[in-house]
């Protein structure tokens, strides 16, 4: 649990909400909520399991604009179906396709949303049995149907190919962090124990999931600080703990990272209140133009 007198951590159902309706857009999106929660416990000790790693980070794309650090969020860099990728190798692999925060990280350390290396560690150092021979690629996706009934199912089809029994899951965005909910709630289902590694915790804990390890940070930095390889390991660590101490779903651990930024990140992020009716509308138009890329990026894809 958190200490007595740290922050509360930012609400972000409600902050989208406030901020979406401040744009012009409504009704309110409905967030994925379950009562029941399927639990997998780790079927062995963790030092001879098969661990897989589980991303909603984007491949790069050269054709698509800026995707490096710093870059403003880029629709045309989004993905709209599961992949799969050497998992011995460091691929380049980018976040500026999903709402991280971008007033407090820039994403230039892959190591802060994708703990491969910390992985790599992990499996020399004896404490899992292996890494599965690929990671797979979850699209961040607003339809929870096409979740649940497309990405889900081709995740767990991946996962069961290269013989994973446990998966560390890193969300980014606010809706990464459902998706990954979703696919948690598949793989356990069908017996793959998984924990979380977020920061939105309201979004994951109102789905309904085994395992998080929530860490109160800048979204985009679930895995660890910036250019802090001894915060990403820690981080790591308390993951995997958690998938092997849990004993029933619903189970919630606090990583006690601390964001070395401006204290007042927590309030700055989607705040419509900080925001003028100038700004607003930019922002709005900025969005429209969003949708209507990802609009046709999905119907190339279906043609």
């Amino acid at each position: 649990m958190a200490a007595p007198d740290a922050p509360a951590p930012i609400a972000y159902m409600e902050r989208t909400r406030t901020y979406y309706e401040a744009l012009g857009y409504g009704p309110p999106y409905r967030w994925a909520q379950h009562a029941e929660v399927p639990f997998a416990p780790i079927p062995r000790p963790l030092r001879s399991l098969t661990l897989g790693l589980v991303t909603t980070a984007a491949p790069f794309k050269p054709e698509a604009g800026d995707q490096g650090p710093g870059a403003p969020y880029n629709a045309a860099a989004k993905f709209y179906a599961v992949y799969t990728l050497p998992s011995d190798r460091m691929p380049d692999l980018r976040i500026a396709h999903v709402a991280i925060d971008r007033d407090h990280t820039t994403a230039e350390d892959i190591g802060t949303y994708l703990p491969l290396r910390a992985l790599w560690d992990a499996a020399r150092e004896g404490r899992i049995g292996r890494l599965s021979r690929r990671l797979y690629g979850l699209p961040t996706n607003r339809s929870q149907k096409t979740t649940r009934e497309v990405d889900a199912p081709a995740l767990l089809e991946a996962c069961q190919a290269d013989g994973v029994e446990a998966a560390v899951l890193v969300a980014n965005c606010p809706v990464c962090h459902q998706s990954v909910s979703l696919a948690a709630r598949a793989l356990e289902a069908e017996g793959i124990a998984t924990v979380i590694m977020g920061a939105a915790r309201d979004i994951v804990e109102h789905a309904g999931v085994p395992r998080l390890l929530f860490s109160d940070v800048p979204l985009g930095n679930a895995a660890g600080l910036p250019g802090d390889a001894a915060s990403q390991r820690a981080t790591l660590a308390l993951a995997l703990e958690l998938l092997d101490m849990a004993t029933e779903p619903r189970t919630t651990a606090v990583n006690p990272l601390q964001w070395p930024g401006p204290a007042d990140w927590r309030a700055s992020y989607s705040n419509a209140a900080r925001l003028s009716p100038a700004e607003l509308a930019e922002r709005r138009a900025a969005f429209d133009e969003g949708k209507r890329l990802a609009a046709g990026l999905r119907e190339d894809r279906r043609g």
